[in-house]
């Protein structure tokens, strides 16, 4: 059946399309968006999940990127200080390696000064035979310098942005298929499929934005019947994840003799993340598996620093997603622009389409602010640009106010263990509370499936933030699937099908 006509339709539930959404409908649009699967289930949650300026850019002279990406840091952080914080980094550097110390002094430099840092530290250089970061590595590396960047909880930013485009007055829709769309009449009558029901309905709309991500050019073929589309450049990115390598709470980053560069980085408590690996992919990004050739080659490259080797063994999980870059024609899949292109169609009173090519974490609100003015060219503007000082939901707290919201949230519930209570305020930040309502004990969070994931966790999550599935839980809400069995996860999944999908 027909419904009322939206002023934009948007395709894609990763972050650029969730964060399109919400912009567009805090400055007074009507706003839809439809994803097929989960949010974040594609590439926005298989980054590296850092929100970073992006060092390795400098070198192939992608400056206003750099300085975009390390002008939002301190404001993304600000949005939303419970999955967002400040991480350092440590370069160790010796003599004869890949690139000159000097190099590497002018790169920082620029990452310094490039980009407005108020509150993260400058760069520093460490003598590593006196420094903790130096006691995991071996002694070849004497000397290193340290930069400041940051961390994010990437599969929670998607979902914070879809949840507070919902409470503004969005339609959202998880696991709904866009399976045509066609231009008539000015507007663009678009028809969606439930794929867990089965229904179908159809929408029409002023404008149609497709942030579709690897799937851009599918759509662009699939739903408009285009078939010379071939805008997307797929780089396959993979993961893995080990026990727990160092104690520092700092990172590493290492630059590898082929001149790429991975990450060695502390990961939920009691793991370390290593990655990302960088190859052209061809497939389809619904079958992207981390390959034997990327987990040996991320073993190898980890282990040319540590004293103790990285061994495939050692894995307890693996990641892997495909990063739907612009294909500028560059040729190696390293050297692909990271930046973003926001392509318009429709002429005279055709309704316009709005394409988004490439993109990352770390600039997706200004992806958003710049979607909004091509928008407004196309159908009216309306309202100012607003997000730069908002909140995403429960990171209404001030930017280095963690540890007294946990200290706060342990004073009213004070039967939680500090690292749940601290868990809780990373993932919820003041929604902890609205998640824990009267309970007054820890029997009032119900059924424990494993680790520190309770019924009450899991019924918000899927009263509030569309959870249906135990991997929607486990591995993008949270990453409780490192704690939790398969017999564990196989329990949760159990009790989810039996629950009503509620959020909306």
């Amino acid at each position: 059946m027909g419904r009322n006509i939206h002023d934009i339709f948007v395709i894609g539930g990763g972050i650029n399309g969730c964060g399109i959404a919400r912009d567009a409908v805090g400055r007074g649009y009507s706003v839809a968006l439809a994803e097929m699967n989960d949010f974040a289930s594609g590439t926005s949650s298989g980054a590296t999940k850092l929100i970073h300026g992006g060092l390795r850019y400098l070198e192939h002279y992608e400056f206003r990127l750099v300085r975009e990406s390390l002008m939002e840091r301190e404001i993304l952080w600000a949005m939303a200080p419970h999955i967002i914080w400040p991480l350092r980094f440590v370069l160790p550097y010796h003599k004869g390696g890949i690139r000159p110390a000097w190099l590497i002094r002018l790169g920082l430099f620029l990452y310094d000064h490039l980009g407005g840092r108020k509150l993260l530290p400058p760069t520093s250089v460490l003598d590593m035979r006196r420094d903790p970061a130096g006691k995991p590595l071996k002694a070849l590396f004497s000397k290193a310098f340290e930069y400041s960047d940051g961390w994010v909880d990437d599969a929670r930013m998607v979902v914070l942005n879809a949840r507070d485009a919902a409470d503004k007055g969005a339609l959202v829709m998880p696991r709904t298929k866009v399976v045509s769309a066609r231009r008539e009449n000015g507007l663009w009558h678009i028809e969606t499929t439930d794929t867990v029901s089965g229904r179908t309905d159809s929408y029409q709309a002023r404008m149609l934005v497709n942030a579709a991500g690897p799937w851009v050019d599918h759509v662009i073929r699939s739903a408009f019947g285009q078939n010379e589309a071939h805008h997307v450049r797929l780089v396959q990115g993979s993961h893995i994840v080990v026990k727990k390598k160092f104690d520092d709470v700092r990172a590493y980053f290492f630059q590898n003799p082929d001149n790429r560069i991975i990450f060695a980085i502390p990961y939920e408590g009691d793991f370390t993340l290593i990655g990302t690996t960088d190859r052209d992919y061809t497939a389809d990004p619904r079958d992207v598996r981390i390959s034997e050739e990327e987990t040996v080659y991320l073993c190898n490259a980890a282990s040319e620093y540590f004293k103790e080797p990285v061994r495939p063994e050692d894995i307890v999980w693996t990641y892997s997603a495909v990063r739907p870059l612009y294909d500028d024609g560059a040729s190696k899949a390293q050297e692909a622009t990271r930046d973003y292109v926001l392509k318009l169609e429709g002429e005279g009173d055709a309704a316009p389409l709005l394409n988004v090519f490439g993109g990352k974490l770390t600039t997706y609100r200004r992806l958003s602010e710049h979607a909004l003015e091509k928008i407004g060219a196309a159908i009216g503007a309306k309202g100012a640009p607003w997000t730069a000082k908002s909140h995403l939901p429960g990171g209404d707290f001030p930017v280095r106010g963690y540890e007294a919201q946990v200290d706060k949230l342990r004073r009213r519930y004070s039967f939680l263990a500090d690292p749940l209570a601290r868990r809780l305020v990373r993932r919820y930040g003041t929604k902890a509370e609205l998640l824990l309502g009267n309970a007054s004990g820890i029997d009032d969070l119900g059924r424990l499936f494993g680790g520190d994931l309770y019924e009450a966790e899991v019924t918000y999550l899927v009263e509030h933030e569309w959870a249906r599935h135990a991997e929607d839980v486990l591995w993008r809400r949270t990453k409780d699937g490192l704690r939790l069995s398969k017999e564990q996860a196989k329990s949760l999944e159990e009790y989810m099908a039996a629950m009503p999908a509620m959020a909306g």
